[in-house]
């Protein structure tokens, strides 16, 4: 259902975007849904972004991240700056309700 991009390798402080590409949800569903960047095999939640743009963010975000969302191109965005190596991880979208099937994720790693 997804197509996640935008990983890599990057120091600490440094920033990334990331990209997530709902190839298979057609607009009628992806327009309304909440969407949600996920992390990690526990798929701990990220940020969150409603239909009406109305965010959410996990407590250890603490304003380094910012979702966002591009409803023409059915795409969820993830601008991450300021990131720590503990925000190593693989990095997912999804529903906020996780109904769809997952996608490959993107790898994240930061180095000290």
């Amino acid at each position: 259902q997804f197509v996640e991009s935008g990983g890599g390798l990057v120091q600490a402080g440094g920033s990334l975007r990331l990209s997530c590409k709902a190839s298979r949800m057609i607009t009628s569903v992806f327009n309304p849904s909440t969407m949600a960047w996920y992390r990690g095999k526990q798929r701990e939640l990220v940020a969150s972004i409603t239909g009406s743009r109305g965010t959410d963010y996990g407590d250890f975000v603490k304003g380094r991240f910012t979702i966002s969302r591009d409803n023409s191109r059915k795409t969820v965005y993830l601008q991450m700056s300021n990131l720590q190596p503990e925000d190593t991880a693989v990095y997912y979208c999804n529903t906020i309700a996780q109904d769809k099937s997952w996608g490959q994720g993107t790898q994240v790693t930061v180095s000290p």
